[in-house]
């Protein structure tokens, strides 16, 4: 069957917010309102920052402000792998911060089990599978690098497994593996709006109050140290914000010189039958993922379907964010015909979802984190692609920041760590932000071209700490 015609009769829209048990939007905030502490944005980093603080402290008044709905943007549209790693990989935070590592991954491993235990603490069904994560080589070059960070992986404390040939190909079979290294551990699989729909009950519960279809569009001080967050039809003033509204445009305009939005695309196949999932084994459901710089990432869904995601990471000039951007059939046709690739054995298989959204992306491919106004606002962002995850560590950092539940003036461990206090080297100006982003990209496609060889511009660019690679 044309690959293309697996597309036919897809709709183009998140699968994960097409469920009909999507919560129906809650008002919007009308006229003016005080708080503790305010929250701009529901997508992850704000809910987790507005459920950690009703934990850390019962009584602070909590406010959430979100402009669309609760879990409408990256929250709501990835592919819900939930990871420890809050450096980006091993190989990132090596590269990086090595004398912090072992504190980082322990942190790591920490936030990924207290998750798990928050969602059943509080009843949340967001489809939680503890199965790990493989990381699939198709070419013979990407062994070499599998061994390398399962080297590394085991001084750090984890236990991956190197898997040969046959080994992957009996969990997952697919002619173009020819191995794999797989962590148990370190990635839950998720539904990601799920996700965010449950940590909003959970905040509601606590007596946070959430406002949606609320865009906060001025802040400012007023004379006496609080922050004013004004929207279209209210305001909020808080002793304290946080802001989580990742890469849309800040209300920090310093924040503007370090992130650009690259837009991501997935897709979902229709229910497998019992025999297409005999074909392809996958018994364990662990998250996939290709070892090329330009990977693909890909999962079993609660009922049997297929998320396709990957490849294509599209920056438009000017950190343009429109909507007709999340719909690119280009990459869609480049999708599908990789995915038949991978699984000769699913033909006939037909896509039912395709989609597209921005991810906050900076030069150290992890969040960074500051504060302004005197530390009455907080701020964590850039996590990259590996969010779902760390921001609920984004959050505690933020909270941390403001001092939420703790002494004046306190430290934590999470606020000495020189990952936490240093900021990734901002993005040059356009049109030099487009032509090297660019640039970057064409580089790494020729770097999986060779052998994984890297040229002179991303040798230059390592050099600098802005490696970039899978």
């Amino acid at each position: 069957m044309n690959a293309l015609k697996a597309l036919t009769h897809a709709e183009p829209s998140s699968y994960w917010l097409t469920d009909p048990s999507r919560p129906e939007p809650g008002a919007a905030l009308a006229g003016r309102v005080t708080c503790d502490l305010a929250v701009v944005g529901g997508g992850y980093t704000g809910l987790w920052t507005a459920l950690r603080a009703k934990e850390r402290d019962p009584s602070l008044d909590v406010v959430v402000l979100e402009a669309d709905r609760v879990g409408g943007a990256a929250s709501g549209r990835n592919g819900g792998f939930c990871a420890a790693s809050l450096t980006h990989g091993i190989g990132n935070g090596l590269d990086r911060w090595p004398e912090e590592m072992p504190v980082l991954e322990r942190l790591g491993r920490e936030n990924l089990a207290a998750i798990g235990e928050t969602l059943e603490r509080y009843g949340v069904d967001a489809e939680w599978e503890l199965t790990g994560e493989m990381d699939v080589a198709t070419e013979e070059w990407q062994m070499k690098d599998l061994q390398e960070v399962a080297d590394r992986a085991a001084e750090l404390g984890w236990r991956p497994s190197l898997l040969g040939t046959d080994e992957v190909r009996a969990e997952v079979n697919s002619p173009t593996y020819v191995g794999a290294l797989w962590d148990r551990e370190g990635v839950a699989m998720v539904n990601p709006a799920k996700l965010a729909w449950g940590l909003a009950d959970a905040c509601r519960s606590l007596g946070v109050r959430i406002y949606e279809n609320t865009r906060v569009t001025s802040l400012r001080r007023e004379a006496s140290g609080n922050l004013r967050l004004g929207g279209a039809y209210g305001s909020v003033t808080a002793r304290k914000v946080a802001l989580g509204t990742g890469v849309f445009p800040p209300l920090l305009k310093r924040l503007r010189h370090f992130l650009v939005p690259v837009y991501d695309y997935a897709m979902v196949t229709e229910p497998l039958t019992p025999e297409q999932r005999a074909a392809i084994g996958w018994r364990n459901r662990q998250g996939l993922g290709d070892s090329a710089n330009q990977f693909h990432y890909y999962r079993l869904t609660s009922d049997d379907r297929i998320l396709w995601g990957g490849y294509d990471a599209i920056y438009h000039f000017g950190n343009d964010l429109r909507s007709d951007l999340e719909r690119r059939p280009e990459t869609f046709a480049t999708l599908s015909q990789h995915f038949f690739t991978t699984f000769p054995q699913l033909e006939g298989v037909q896509f039912t979802h395709t989609w597209g959204g921005v991810i906050d992306t900076c030069s150290r491919f992890c969040a960074f984190f500051g504060t302004a106004y005197d530390d009455r606002l907080a701020y964590a962002v850039g996590y990259t692609g590996l969010g779902v995850g760390a921001t609920r560590f984004g959050a505690d950092v933020m909270l941390d920041r403001l001092g939420v539940g703790l002494a004046r003036g306190e430290e934590t461990e999470r606020t000495r760590l020189r990952m936490v206090r240093t900021k990734p080297v901002p993005f040059p100006p356009e049109p030099l932000r487009y032509a090297a982003i660019e640039l970057t990209r064409r580089e790494i496609a020729r770097a999986d071209r060779n052998g994984g060889r890297r040229g002179l511009w991303l040798k230059t660019l390592d050099r600098f700490g802005l490696g970039f690679d899978s």
